[in-house]
C-alpha cells in the first residue's frame, strides 16, 4: 500500500530525449531545475496522480545474469546512495531512454528524473526516484494585452492532468532489484519502456501470488468446475475461493482445498489443473504464502457472479452473503416442459 500525500520532490532534472532513428537529437541539462511552491504542487500532481488510484502490480529490476550488470539497477542504486549525484545519473538515464528509442512509432519528449522523500509504502517510510516521460504536446491558446485589444497566440504544450508514462522505483528490497511502480498510457510501445529501457520483470510479492492464484481459480472454475456441475456451482466455488482468501493472513493450500471444495472428486481434478497450467500463471511450485487484501478486493470486483439464462433472465448471487445461493435457490429439470429450471426461495420482495 501506498500513501503519497506527503511525498516531496527535493531535486529535479529534465533532458528532450528524441527518436535516436530518426535523427533526433538527446539534450540533457546541465544543471538541476529549481520548483517553486506552485510549480513544486502542479508537478508532484502530474507525477503521482496516476500511481494514486494504480492497483499495486510492482516491478523489480531483472537480469539474466546478475543485477550488479543491470544499468538502470546500477543508476538508482548510485542515487539512492548519494542524492546529490541526481543531475549526473540522470543524464545517463536519459541516455539510456534515447538508445532504446529507436522504433519509428516512438514519440520524442521531455523526460524528467526526480528524488522523493517522504514516501510511505506498506506503513514504512522511504524515499523514491521517479522518471517520468511527456510525449504528446497539446495545442493552447495564450493572450497578450495591448492598449486597444487583445492578441491570440496559438501554442503547444504539456497537458498536466496527463502523464504519458512514468516509473517510481522505491528505496526498498535492493537485493531484489527495488520495487518498482510504472504507468504507461500510450500502450503501442510498452515492450520499448517496460523492457527495453526499464528491464523489470514481475515482482513475485504477495500481491503477486494471491492476484495470480485466484486468476487461476477463475480460470478452473469456467474450465473444470462449469462442465462438471453447473453455473450457480462455479459462481459458488470462486464465493468460497475468494472469501477463504478475504478471511485468512496467509494462504496454505490443503486448507484452502478443504475450506473450498464441497465436491471432494474435485480435489484431484484441481491438482492436475495445477500441473498442466500452474507454470502460465507461475504457481506451479506455490502452496503458500501471505494474503495480499488489495488482490482479494480487486478480484472480487472482477469475478461475475450473474447466471444469464437463455430466457433473458438473469440471477444475480451476492457475494457478501455467501449463504444465501446455497439455501434459497435449487435447479432441477421439468419432465413436461424439457427445460431446466432454478427455484428461489424469498420472504418479500425488497424495495430499493
Amino acid at each position: 500500500m501506498i500513501n503519497l500525500y506527503n511525498t516531496r520532490i527535493e531535486d529535479l532534472a529534465i533532458h528532450r530525449v528524441g527518436n535516436k532513428n530518426k535523427g533526433e537529437m538527446l539534450l540533457t541539462s546541465s544543471s538541476s531545475t529549481p520548483l517553486d511552491d506552485e510549480m513544486h504542487s502542479l508537478l508532484k500532481e502530474y507525477f503521482l496522480k496516476p500511481f494514486r488510484s494504480k492497483e499495486e502490480a510492482y516491478y523489480s529490476f531483472h537480469h539474466e545474469e546478475d543485477l550488479e550488470f543491470h544499468e538502470m539497477f546500477a543508476f538508482a542504486k548510485a542515487i539512492f546512495s548519494t542524492p546529490a549525484t541526481l543531475l549526473e545519473n540522470s543524464k545517463k538515464i536519459a541516455k539510456q531512454l534515447y538508445q532504446q528509442s529507436v522504433h519509428p512509432h516512438i514519440r520524442s519528449g521531455e523526460v524528467y528524473v526526480c528524488h522523493f522523500t517522504n514516501v510511505m509504502l506498506d506503513n514504512n517510510k522511504t524515499d523514491a526516484i521517479g522518471i517520468f516521460k511527456s510525449e504528446i504536446k497539446q495545442d493552447f491558446l495564450q493572450f497578450e494585452e495591448t492598449e486597444s485589444d487583445l492578441k491570440m497566440i496559438l501554442k503547444q504544450g504539456v497537458n498536466l492532468n496527463k502523464l504519458d508514462k512514468g516509473a517510481i522505483i522505491f528505496n526498498v528490497e535492493q537485493e531484489n532489484g527495488f520495487k518498482i511502480l510504472s504507468v504507461d498510457s500510450n500502450r503501442y510501445d510498452a515492450k520499448y519502456w517496460l523492457d527495453d529501457f526499464l528491464g523489470v520483470d514481475v515482482f513475485e510479492d504477495e500481491n503477486f501470488f494471491t492476484k495470480k492464484y485466484l486468476k487461476f481459480c477463475q480460470d478452473f472454475a469456467k474450465d473444470v468446475v462449469l462442465p462438471a456441475e453447473d453455473k450457480k456451482e462455479e459462481v459458488m466455488f470462486m464465493n468460497r475461493a475468494v472469501n477463504h482468501f478475504a478471511k485468512n493472513d496467509s494462504f496454505e493450500e490443503s486448507a484452502f482445498l478443504n475450506d473450498t471444495f464441497e465436491n471432494p472428486d474435485l480435489i484431484p481434478e484441481f491438482k492436475h489443473y495445477k500441473t498442466e497450467k500452474g507454470p502460465k500463471y507461475s504457481i506451479e511450485d506455490v502452496s503458500s504464502f501471505p494474503i495480499s487484501n488489495t488482490a482479494v478486493s480487486a478480484a472480487r470486483k472482477g469475478i461475475k457472479s450473474v447466471i444469464n439464462l437463455d430466457t433473458h433472465v438473469q440471477i444475480k448471487m451476492d457475494f457478501t452473503n455467501s449463504d444465501s445461493a446455497e439455501k434459497f435457490i435449487e435447479k432441477g429439470w421439468d419432465e413436461e416442459r424439457q427445460m431446466y429450471y432454478y427455484l428461489v426461495y424469498f420472504n418479500r420482495e425488497e424495495k430499493k
